[in-house]
């Protein structure tokens, strides 16, 4: 039986790659960009099996009327694919005000309001898996991505949390976990930049340095992975996708866990 998919960000990179791989296979979708121009290519080649919708995610409003759109014109919705997002580079102490309420208002925010928009449809139903696109970096940091990486963390503990909420209602929630990936995700309107100060070239020269080309994996690589994590019966909270994400996490957590322990005394004595 063929599966109804709610996906956002699906004009380009991850959501545009996805789409078109559950479409191809026979699920049907309603495919949310700010731009619904940019879905043309799928809606010649889909016809009805896709629906453009619409939507910018800063607008709860504006959520919730794509959710009921999506409900109306498919009669359920199985899967919701939160994938809209950008990235923002640059260090913390560059960052202004806007950029950072933005970042947040796109990557979290948004993410928030399209999950709410859902939950009563799949309530209804007693059943769906709502998917969150987050990051390996919503476990470990990289200087110039501190506020990318606060919207992460921040998607991650929302999610974990919301998971328990809800299993009781037959809803999976599970957390999609990329590494870098060859995508627009770095260029174009999926990128931002902060206003680079001297200060910090060296750090971002020393970054650049360190980063190779083999750290970055094949978007069309994690078509698979995500069809396999939509039909399992049992999805995991947690999805890492790429070889790069296991071992810098694994290394973060291990050096955690020492500096914890290390200071454990002290956090003992603090209990009083």
């Amino acid at each position: 039986m063929s599966k109804i998919i709610f996906i956002t960000g699906a004009s380009r990179g991850f959501g545009k790659s996805w789409a078109e791989a559950l479409l191809k296979r026979g699920d049907k979708a309603a495919a949310t960009a700010r731009d619904t121009n940019s879905l043309n290519d799928l809606v010649k080649q889909y016809g009805d099996a896709i629906l453009p919708l619409q939507l910018d995610v800063h607008s709860r409003e504006a959520a919730f009327a794509a959710i009921q759109k999506a409900k109306a014109h498919f009669g359920r919705i199985d899967v919701v694919i939160n994938n809209a997002g950008f990235g923002l580079q640059g260090a913390i102490e560059e960052t202004t005000e806007e950029q950072a309420r933005k970042q947040m208002e796109t990557n979290f925010f948004g993410l928030l309001w399209v999950s709410q928009a859902a939950l009563p449809v799949l309530r209804e139903q007693k059943s769906g898996h709502i998917i969150q696109v987050s990051s390996f970096l919503g476990h470990a940091t990289l200087p110039t991505l501190g506020v990318y990486t606060a919207s992460k963390f921040a998607v991650e503990g929302l999610s974990e949390t919301l998971a328990a909420e809800v299993k009781p209602f037959g809803i999976n929630v599970s957390l999609v976990e990329p590494n870098g990936y060859a995508t627009e995700f770095w260029g174009g309107s999926s990128y931002a930049q902060t206003e680079h100060t001297p200060l910090y070239e060296p750090l971002r020269e020393a970054i650049k340095t360190n980063v190779k080309p083999e750290h970055f994996g094949k978007m069309e690589a994690t078509n698979e992975a995500l069809l396999k994590l939509i039909d399992s019966p049992n999805p995991p909270l947690r999805l890492f996708m790429g070889k790069v994400a296991l071992p810098v996490v694994k290394q973060v957590y291990e050096q955690r866990l020492s500096l914890w322990e290390e200071w454990n005394d002290v956090a003992v004595a603090a209990h009083g």
